[in-house]
């Protein structure tokens, strides 16, 4: 690839442009929000609809079905740099176009597609897509949601949890027991519209962090889904959801680098501001000690999902790649955040710097897509059978 070479990494000339899009775009349209959206943890729906319109929310979607038709490369960079100033909202980026979108753009039909990838990658509808419910989280393959066959329609019943966009999104991807004798092969995956009958989003939560990114749950009571909204084939769904989830992961990842990379800029920025002692904080052997240790694990943790992107881009497996992706990314992410608040001290504590809102979204990153220790079971599993 032609162009610039950043962190090790060598990027082409239209990728930096799109990185360059995107970082102006946060920087006008995001940053002078960010604060107002958190304390009153609004879904910034204008902000993804324009994000929309520069083709942001269709970017692994070919062009024929009005996507950007980008790689998991691309689609790295622009929620990395998205995470650096606003991590609430790479998260909900990437939730649209790497679960419900996806999943859509991987294994729907062309007469599906047709039907939701043009208004999914153009902004017009946000996605959210249904796999946790309130006793099944990391054991997800234990749902109780059932879709029971009548005819040219499936009759759906449960809830889900933990769902992003699940008031705003009008279409959702949600997996569902059809056959409860299979286990994780009697599971299916459906495409629900806001205004189904018996479809209808539950309680909101009040979150910690992330809090710009809405989470509610997903209520099923007795939901005709016709059966043409079937993806793929009857027990498919699971098998589905574990190949999204791996793209998924990579997003992950690169959201965590963002964030990370946003707490050392601000660290550094401030610690060069900040006297004590009449000594910039930056000249103390401690705080550059913690600079330096977070600078180097950026830069290693920012590898990773590059290099499970672009091997994903090529076709091949990354189910161990994007596994070892999310889980050192995102526990960086909270040791970065922890080094930045106590950096900045007392200051890092309060609003008025955005360490203290990165510290609180750092946390979601190690549960989120997978917990730390789902990676590496699956990583402890994938070693084990490749040895």
């Amino acid at each position: 690839m032609d162009g610039n070479t950043e962190f090790g990494i060598r990027f082409s000339d239209n990728q930096n442009a799109i990185k360059d899009t995107i970082k102006d775009f946060v920087q006008s349209e995001i940053k002078p929000f960010i604060m107002e959206f958190d304390e009153k943890q609004e879904f910034p729906i204008k902000i993804m609809q324009k994000l929309g319109e520069l083709g942001f929310l269709g970017i692994l979607v070919p062009e024929k079905f009005g996507g950007s038709e980008l790689g998991y490369v691309e689609y790295a960079l622009i929620i990395e740099e998205i995470a650096k100033i606003d991590p609430s909202i790479a998260l909900s980026v990437a939730a649209h176009n790497g679960l419900c979108t996806n999943h859509i753009n991987l294994f729907a039909n062309d007469e599906q597609k047709n039907k939701y990838l043009i208004d999914l990658a153009g902004g017009k509808k946000i996605g959210a897509w249904g796999l946790t419910e309130p006793a099944s989280g990391s054991d997800s393959a234990s749902m109780h949601s059932y879709a029971e066959k009548k005819g040219d329609y499936y009759l759906l019943n449960g809830s889900k949890n933990f769902i992003t966009h699940g008031k705003s999104g009008e279409t959702a991807v949600v997996m569902a027991v059809t056959d409860k004798s299979k286990g994780k092969d009697g599971i299916s995956a459906f495409i629900l519209e806001k205004g189904m009958e018996g479809f209808s989003a539950g309680k909101k939560e009040n979150k910690l962090g992330m809090r710009a990114s809405e989470t509610t749950q997903l209520i099923f009571d007795n939901c005709k889904v016709p059966a043409s909204n079937l993806l793929g084939k009857e027990g498919e769904g699971f098998t589905q959801a574990m190949k999204i989830l791996d793209g998924g992961r990579i997003s992950i990842a690169a959201l965590s680098v963002g964030l990370a990379q946003g707490c050392l800029e601000a660290s550094l920025k401030y610690s060069q501001e900040r006297k004590q002692f009449n000594k910039t904080l930056s000249e103390f052997q401690a705080i550059q000690f913690k600079l330096s240790e977070m600078a180097t694990e950026i830069e290693a943790a920012r590898l990773m999902p590059f290099k499970a992107a672009s091997l994903k881009d090529k076709g091949i497996s990354v189910k161990k790649e994007a596994a070892m992706a999310k889980l050192y990314a995102s526990e960086l992410a909270v040791r970065a955040a922890n080094e930045a608040v106590q950096i900045f001290g007392g200051y890092g504590y309060t609003k008025d710097y955005p360490v203290e809102k990165f510290y609180r979204d750092a946390k979601l990153l190690t549960i989120g897509e997978g917990t730390s220790e789902v990676q590496r079971i699956v990583l402890s599993k994938t070693l084990i059978k490749e040895y």
